[in-house]
C-alpha cells in the first residue's frame, strides 16, 4: 500500500515508518525536520513542511490508499509540565486540512492515534491520572486530540480512531487488548511496538472501520 504518515518523527511515528517498511508499504512521510529522522529507503518519500499546509499535504495525499496519524503537541522534554514546543492545536488544525484533502485526493481511510483519556473515555482512567493531565502541560493534547476525533467523527471517511494507554518503548510482541467502553478493563501501559503492529494490522486487514477503540497491554 502507498501510505501517508502524519507525525513519523516522533517515537511512535518512527515505529509505524519502520514496521511498515518492513511490511512491504511505500511510504509518503511529512516532517518540519526531515534530517532528524536519519532513515533512507528506497520506498520512503518525504515532504519537508507541516503537516497542516495544504501545498504539503496535497502531493502527499496524491494517489495515496491510507493515511496513518501520529501527530502529537510536543513538548520540549518528557517532564509533564515542560513547555510545549508545537501550537496547541497542531494536532486538531492538521487533521482537519488533512481530511479536507483526502476528499479532493479521493483518500478514503485513516487511522488516528488519540489518547486513552480523551472525550467520554476520560470516566475510565484512574482519578490520579485524571488529576495529572489537569494539572500539567499534559492537557493540552488531550484538548486538542478530543478536537481532532470530533473532526474526524464528523466527516464521511473511512476512519478508526486508537486511544492507547501510556506509551512505552518497551519491545513486546504480544497483541494489545482492545477495549470499547473499557471492555475489557484497560491496563496501565502499552509499547509503542505494539501500537505500531496493531494500526498496520487494521489497515492491511480492513478492521475496525468508523469505531473508536482503547487499547492496551496484555
Amino acid at each position: 500500500m502507498k501510505i501517508t504518515l502524519i507525525g513519523g518523527t516522533g517515537r511512535t511515528g518512527r515505529e509505524i515508518l519502520q514496521q511498515a517498511l518492513e511490511r512491504g508499504h511505500e511510504v509518503r512521510l511529512i516532517a518540519r525536520q526531515p534530517d532528524m529522522l536519519g532513515i533512507e529507503h528506497e520506498r520512503l518519500q518525504v515532504w519537508t513542511g507541516m503537516p497542516n499546509d495544504p501545498e504539503v499535504l496535497q502531493p502527499a495525499l496524491c494517489c495515496s490508499d491510507a493515511v496513518l496519524s501520529a501527530l502529537n503537541v510536543s513538548r520540549t522534554s518528557d517532564w509533564p509540565w515542560a513547555p510545549l514546543r508545537s501550537p496547541k492545536d497542531l494536532i486538531s488544525d492538521s487533521i482537519d486540512k488533512i481530511t479536507r484533502m483526502m476528499a479532493v485526493e479521493n483518500v478514503r481511510r485513516i487511522i488516528t492515534i488519540s489518547a486513552w483519556g480523551v472525550n467520554e473515555s476520560s470516566e475510565e482512567i484512574p482519578a490520579w491520572f485524571a488529576w495529572f493531565i489537569r494539572n500539567s502541560n499534559i492537557r493540552f493534547p488531550y484538548r486538542d486530540h478530543a478536537r481532532h476525533e470530533n473532526i474526524l467523527r464528523a466527516t464521511d471517511l473511512d476512519w478508526t480512531i486508537l486511544r492507547p494507554s501510556g506509551l512505552t518503548n518497551a519491545r513486546d510482541q504480544k497483541e494489545v487488548i482492545i477495549s470499547k467502553q473499557n471492555v475489557p478493563k484497560m491496563k496501565l501501559t502499552v509499547s509503542r511496538e505494539q501500537v505500531a503492529r496493531f494500526i498496520l494490522d487494521c489497515l492491511e486487514q480492513g478492521r475496525h472501520s468508523r469505531e473508536v477503540l482503547g487499547i492496551s497491554g496484555a
